[in-house]
């Protein structure tokens, strides 16, 4: 029997993911938590291990393809069982496991007048994966007439969307294409006329806008996708509201500045400003547990552990790694739980296990001159938290002006969760917290 891998949950509310690069082929004997392909999703890349010893048998997701959790991506045959692939013709270097001389062609039936894609690929050599007979299922769609765009005219997922988008495939009969080796999309003979569905407004990404010579054009890639996907959803479907205070750090300032140095030669990292936030925040939510909860349609949960997602940008995505237990740790230990994350991002090596669990997220954008922000909220969290840029503005104190370093805190919160009396009360802790820091606090 040959066992099946399954696009795997990679990071908390993570939905789908896509294959980016295939690292076996068929044919190829892997041994048990090999890698076989590495997958992009909004939170992480990673690397899919193999969970058995055997040999590639059939690869049914395309390079680039995105597919659902949970969605069969390979077989492997496991080793010592006899397959059926060892009598097969030998497989082709491709990723996608070569077609089988196509059956007699059906009769033709209707197709979409404008095809989601134009390949010049013989559509015979494609196979169809799981995911793409799922939604042609769900939306009628004659796969025979649909011309593929991926390796070897392979239809993808994102071919069947495209004409779903555009209202279904019309009544027009362009010539059919036969198909090779799939399953057919309904247990029919020939395929039966396909409906029209009711014509749909069509996505933003779709929207013709004009090029004007000496224009770049960013291609988007999928994990650019996949994070646009999200934040759009947190923005509906979270009723965001916003605050904020300002604080007074210059106790803070003065203190950090006093002991960096020996931190830095006795400890081997950094003590920036940001570990003192965040323990800051850890003991406010220790106060104020609500503000460290989760919205779940019928029910609020109310987290036990405290894990601070932390928002960490490189070149071209955004990813929100997560430490653990942070109400756990020490200054000390938050600044090297930050300095690690921050430093696996940077250079892809981020685990699964690293961008799962976050419970309420911080976003450092003071560290790149901000002010003032609106962050939107990284659901299915309550609330997001962002520290602005440490600025010297002149303030009142006992009816004199002076001269002290001052920083905003903007909180977003999801309203069906949270209400202006608490997340006010939750920030006033922190502005305490921050400004009663100074000599007696505690590194370690």
């Amino acid at each position: 029997m040959a066992t099946k891998v399954l696009m795997p949950q990679l990071g908390e509310s993570v939905t789908e993911g896509t294959i980016s690069k295939w690292l076996v082929k068929v044919g190829d004997f892997v041994n048990k938590y090999d890698s076989l392909a590495e997958v992009n999703t909004d939170k992480v890349n990673a690397e899919v291990p193999s969970t058995v010893s055997g040999r590639i048998k059939e690869i049914l997701v395309a390079e680039g393809e995105t597919v659902a959790v949970g969605t069969l991506i390979l077989y492997i045959d496991e080793a010592g069982v006899a397959v059926e692939a060892e009598a097969a013709p030998a497989p082709s270097a491709s990723p996608t496991l070569a077609a089988t001389p196509a059956p007699a062609p059906a009769t033709p039936a209707p197709a979409a007048a404008k095809p989601a894609v134009v390949s010049g690929q013989d559509a015979a050599k494609a196979r169809f994966s799981p995911a793409v007979l799922k939604l042609a299922q769900e939306h009628g769609i004659d796969l025979s007439q649909v011309v593929g765009s991926g390796a070897e005219g392979r239809i993808t997922r994102k071919d069947v969307q495209a004409i779903i988008d555009a209202g279904g495939q019309t009544n027009q009969a362009p010539q059919a294409v036969p198909a090779a080796n799939q399953e057919p999309v309904v247990p029919a003979a020939a395929p039966a006329p396909v409906q029209a569905e009711a014509p749909k407004a069509a996505p933003a990404a779709t929207v013709d806008v004009m090029v004007a010579a000496g224009d770049q054009v960013i291609p988007v890639t999928p994990i650019r996708k996949t994070i646009a996907s999200r934040m759009v959803q947190s923005k509906h479907e979270a009723p965001h509201a916003w605050t904020m205070v300002e604080v007074d750090v210059t106790n803070l300032v003065n203190y950090r500045a006093q002991v960096k140095d020996e931190f830095k030669r006795k400890e081997g990292v950094n003590l920036t400003f940001l570990p003192f936030f965040i323990k800051a925040v850890v003991e406010a939510l220790k106060e104020f547990p609500m503000i460290n909860s989760t919205w779940a349609g019928d029910k609020i949960i109310v987290r036990k552990n405290i894990n601070i997602s932390l928002a960490v940008a490189t070149e071209d995505a955004l990813f929100v790694p997560v430490i653990k237990d942070a109400d756990q740790k020490s200054l000390l230990g938050i600044s090297k739980s930050v300095d690690d994350l921050a430093a696996r991002t940077r250079a892809g090596k981020l685990t699964m296990d690293d961008m799962s669990g976050g419970t309420f997220t911080v976003n450092n954008t003071g560290s790149f001159g901000s002010v003032l922000s609106a962050p939107i909220i990284n659901a299915p969290q309550a609330a997001i938290l962002s520290i602005e840029s440490i600025v010297k503005r002149p303030v009142v104190i006992n009816d004199m002006i002076a001269v002290r370093s001052m920083v905003n805190l903007c909180l977003s919160l999801d309203h069906r969760v949270l209400d202006g009396l608490i997340c006010g009360r939750f920030l006033q802790s922190v502005k305490q917290k921050l400004e009663q820091i100074g000599p007696e606090t505690k590194l370690y």
